[in-house]
């Protein structure tokens, strides 16, 4: 191999998740830039590096020299300081501040930084606190580095390292030694595969049965991602010796330890079959069902009312004619402990809970009313004109303590408490809800069974009603007003197993249907309606008012190929950054992928960036009016979300919906999964795609069973 000397002069391109750039080289004393391609997870412009490798002749970019091997060093000259800390390596540091710290000092910029930080504010525009902070990042950045060079073959990001170091401080290094399996725990972004891999390279055996331990846990926690609350043993036993490459003695036996060390539960179903949970689930579906049983055998302390009179003048109250079923659920939660009102769209479940409103206030009740998300609370204020909040934001989640503030020691100050899209409350949330409500409180479930079920582990809303312990209204009957809204008749006709009506008949149709074969037709025409057709014939904006919702994630017609071509087409232009292969500018649509109480923004929740800050490495973005601030290395939490898959669609709702439907994805096409995707429009529903693929979607009313027992502990 040869080897070349100098320092970067450009950054052209590189990939911080699998470290591939492309750059160009300032050599001593030849004219010309050298280009160079090769891997390395952290360089900067300015840094002196040492090169070996090849030259490569690239039939698109002439001679590049491939290099393998890549040793940096600090720079010394002017110039090459300059660039090194304008290139976004010290937080607090941009390129105009650069330039006036190394006037200031010149060569010996990079010492004062590192052993004299207090004399940075002998430089114009920094203060006592800019350059503590500029000291702290300096030094965060050497340890972060170490780091990176510690875990160069894994694979793992700048921000991942950024994350280590931050979680576990100058003990990173030990404590990756120690155990690297805590990574995967510890370090969201980081999965089994990659720890894995470096516990196996300082020596922990393949057949060892503490890798058997953690790989069984791994396929557990996998299980619950997957909705599961358990998993069948034989399942678990067969999936991580697969998943480990090992005897299922060994499974066996880490089992058998696991239970020992009280992280895992086994016990059997209601068919003796064996089964395993994670600790925190079983006790968590132990303890729900316990405690759903005891509020339901205790007493509300509403006073009897007379249900005739109390429906004639809600009636008149709201100039309503209610009908047979709604008068039962009415009536039902004046009486009944606990009542689940199920029904899909156009079948008067908000109508139900404003008429509850109205009669509960008379009797001077405390009334909340909760949903998962913002956005289904946000509704369900706008509807019933009485205040609404989030679940977490009703229990009051404190970070700091890792729990919420209402509990079974200090339950919620209220009387009666309606739950609205309870169909995607997973157990551990429905578990923290319930044992913060008050043993005199009454609760009203308000959610449709037919949408898919939770994205947290459980089905609870489906396990509640088929455990028939509890008062429940179907509601079955489309009211005449929603009857002229094909989405609503057609969402009844999918749910109902049948075709829905395609034709694209009248203006005022609210439900279209453009037929499309090919995958990129069918990804052209999404980009067309979205930027144009739509927004022309209906004048809603492409970003606040249409959502783009698929059944997949990969593939042409999948949500991450949508997200690129949509931006690309609806907001190409701003400032920007680049995070691996993806790309964040300001004004893009995104999405919190993970639940982040520190920062009160949740799985789902949908925002706008307002600003990127490159020289403070941070990331305004405003969910429901409010701005939240990201560091870089947060920005692993956030997608772009001009598309999303229905699953995460789950709560919303959205002016319009486009729906993909291609026989693409075939695996994916389920009756529930396009109900739901349908159900999430108000104004409008275009499917584009063909009418086989949507055929095999309601044809198929089969999907995946969850595997959970709290039906059967609900009935002892």
């Amino acid at each position: 191999m040869e080897t070349i000397y100098g320092h970067i002069e450009r950054i052209t391109f590189h990939n911080k998740e699998n470290g591939f750039i492309v750059a160009r080289l300032k050599e001593k004393n030849k004219k010309n830039l050298t280009p160079i391609v090769g891997k390395i997870v952290q360089i900067f412009e300015g840094e002196s590096v040492e090169l070996q490798g090849n030259w490569k002749n690239n039939k698109n970019y002439g001679n590049q020299f491939e290099f393998e091997t890549c040793k940096t060093a600090l720079p010394t000259s002017i110039e090459s300081i300059t660039r090194y800390l304008s290139s976004g390596l010290i937080k607090g540091i941009g390129p105009k501040m650069s330039k006036q710290i190394v006037k200031k000092f010149g060569e010996s910029t990079l010492d004062i930084i590192e052993t004299s930080p207090e004399r940075l504010t002998e430089v114009e525009g920094i203060g006592q606190k800019r350059s503590q902070m500029i000291s702290v990042a300096w030094l965060e950045q050497k340890h972060v580095a170490k780091i990176m060079s510690f875990l160069q073959n894994y694979g793992i990001s700048q921000s991942l390292c950024t994350k280590i170091y931050r979680n576990y401080g100058e003990q990173s290094i030990a404590k990756i030694k120690e155990n690297p399996y805590r990574l995967v725990k510890d370090i969201w972004g980081i999965g089994f595969l990659t720890a894995d891999k470096i516990a196996q390279n300082m020596g922990i055996e393949k057949d060892s049965i503490r890798r058997a331990k953690e790989g069984t846990a791994h396929v557990l926690n996998t299980q619950s991602e997957k909705g599961h609350v358990y998993c069948p043993k034989s399942i678990l036993t067969n999936e991580a010796a697969k998943l480990l490459n090992v005897d299922s003695e060994v499974i066996s036996q880490a089992i058998i330890e696991l239970i020992i060390d009280g992280r895992i539960v086994a016990e059997e179903d209601s068919q003796g079959k064996d089964i395993v949970y994670l600790s925190p689930l079983h006790k968590t579906e132990e303890n729900l069902s316990k405690k759903l049983v005891d509020l339901k055998s205790s007493r509300h302390s509403i006073r009897p009312i007379d249900s005739e009179k109390a429906i004639d003048w809600v009636e008149n109250k709201l100039n309503i004619k209610l009908a047979g079923k709604q008068k039962e659920a009415i009536i039902s939660a004046t009486q009944e402990k606990i009542i689940i009102i199920t029904g899909g769209p156009g079948t008067g479940k908000t109508t139900i809970i404003k008429s509850i409103l109205e009669i509960l206030k008379t009797l001077k009740l405390r009334i909340a009313l909760t949903a998962p998300t913002g956005r289904a609370a946000k509704r369900m204020n706008e509807t019933t004109g009485h205040p609404a909040q989030t679940i977490h934001r009703l229990l009051k989640y404190e970070p700091g303590k890792g729990g919420f503030s209402y509990n079974q020691n200090n339950p919620l100050e209220t009387d009666v408490l309606i739950v609205d899209e309870a169909s995607m409350i997973d157990i551990y949330l429905m578990y923290n809800l319930i044992k913060a409500i008050p043993k005199h409180a009454l609760i009203v479930l308000v959610g449709d069974i037919n949408q898919l079920p939770s994205i947290g582990p459980g089905n609870v809303l489906r396990d509640l009603i088929s455990s028939g312990q509890f008062k429940t209204v179907i509601l079955d009957e489309i009211f005449r007003q929603a009857k002229q809204s094909k989405i609503i008749t057609n969402a009844h006709l999918i749910n109902h197993g049948k075709m829905p009506n395609l034709q694209n008949g009248s203006l005022n149709n609210d439900f279209f249907f453009v037929q499309k074969d090919d995958p990129e037709q069918i990804v052209g025409m999404i980009i067309r309606l979205c930027k144009e057709r739509i927004p022309a014939k209906f004048n809603l904006d492409p970003k606040n008012d249409i959502q783009v919702l698929s059944p997949a994630h990969k593939g042409i017609t999948g949500v991450a190929n949508l997200n690129k071509v949509l931006q690309k087409a609806i907001n190409p232009i701003g400032k920007q950054i680049q995070r691996g292969d993806k790309i964040l500018r300001v004004n893009d649509k995104v999405m919190q992928i993970k639940n982040n109480y520190d920062k009160d923004v949740f799985n789902g929740d949908i925002g706008f960036i307002k600003s990127i800050n490159e020289e403070e490495q941070e990331v305004v973005i405003t969910f429901n009016n409010k701005d939240v601030l990201y560091d870089y290395s947060d920005l692993d939490q956030i997608v772009l979300s001009y598309a999303t898959s229905i699953h995460k669609s789950q709560g919303s709702e959205y002016p319009a919906v486009v729906i993909p439907i291609s026989t693409q994805h075939y695996i994916m096409l389920q009756k529930n999964l396009v109900y739901t995707g349908i159900t999430r429009a108000k104004k409008l529903v275009v499917l584009v795609g063909t009418k086989k693929a949507l055929a095999i979607a309601i044809r198929n009313n089969n999907p995946q069973q969850r595997y959970t027992m709290l039906s059967e502990r609900i009935n002892g």
